[in-house]
């Protein structure tokens, strides 16, 4: 992509996934030798309905992506300028305040008040102020396209495998790690406890396999998500993670753990020892689908 007066190249849309369709949109600006990418300070659905439908990835990870693809974040406060007509959004944020002389977008981009500017708006705005313009196709898996809700979707239903596919990565997050009661150390399967925070989408209840990464080294590891059904007093939802290989103080650290597959359903055993015996054979299969998945360990 060229650059006019040597301005901005800005990729549009609402990214609150950065998987592959995203990063169709954002490919197209990164030849450019000044490049960004326009993000809200807030989910465009929380600020007008007052609910999120799930955030799909922490800030940490959103930083080292757009480090890693050579783009700059631009943010810019969603309740600020979401009254503003499309046309008006185009030239006073896009043109005015950025000084953007190159736009990205995706087939479905909306834009302006009540998503009343289309991409065929914004095709006929940019030729007329010369601004160049490229529109991404859809991104398809399994035959339809790739969206921040089928991913959603996917991970409520515990099938953490085709989200990853869509997000081009493993779904992860980064969470403090808290102190737990220590009951993992009993039955010589120390875990790490996460919550998740407000926003964060929860994956459905039950046992994955993952790995987590310590001083960037990835550990094999094996993650419940629920509420620790065995473990009688306990009932609020958390990430619980049993590391294979490393012995060490995680807590106050925030600690990447990234999902695989799902192994099996939450699950109240009879006594400790049964669950010790269980999360033992779940130890393996996680060792077994990180190799077959081809994760460096």
């Amino acid at each position: 992509m060229s650059e006019k007066n040597g301005g901005l190249a800005v990729a549009l849309g609402t990214f609150d996934g950065f998987h592959i369709g995203h990063k169709m949109v954002i490919d197209k600006i990164r030849a450019s030798e000044k490049s960004a990418v326009l993000l809200f300070n807030e989910h465009p659905q929380k600020v007008l309905t007052k609910k999120s439908p799930g955030e799909l990835i922490t800030e940490t990870t959103k930083k080292e992506l757009l480090k890693s693809w050579g783009v700059e974040p631009i943010t810019i406060n969603f309740g600020e300028i979401m009254s503003l007509s499309y046309e008006e959004f185009f030239y006073e944020i896009l043109l005015k305040k950025l000084g953007a002389t190159a736009l990205s977008c995706g087939f479905n981009y909306r834009f302006g008040a009540k998503a009343s500017g289309n991409t065929e708006n914004l095709k006929e705005l940019c030729k007329k102020e010369g601004v160049e313009l490229f529109v991404s196709e859809a991104v398809e898996f399994n035959g339809e396209p790739v969206s921040s809700t089928r991913i959603r979707n996917s991970i409520k239903q515990g099938d953490i495998e085709s989200a990853n596919a869509m997000l081009g990565r493993e779904f992860s997050y980064d969470f403090l790690v808290v102190h737990g009661d220590a009951r993992g150390r009993t039955i010589d399967s120390p875990t790490i406890n996460q919550f998740f925070t407000e926003d964060f989408i929860v994956p459905q209840y039950g046992v994955y396999a993952s790995y987590s990464i310590i001083d960037g080294k990835k550990y094999p590891s094996v993650t419940n998500v629920g509420v620790r059904p065995t473990i009688e007093g306990y009932s609020k939802e958390r990430s619980e993670t049993n590391i294979v290989g490393f012995d060490g103080d995680l807590y106050d650290k925030n600690i990447s753990v990234h999902l695989l597959e799902k192994i099996r359903e939450e699950m109240k055993f009879s006594n400790l020892e049964e669950l010790r015996a269980q999360i033992a054979k779940d130890r393996e299969v996680s060792k077994t689908i990180s190799k077959d998945k081809g994760i460096i360990l």
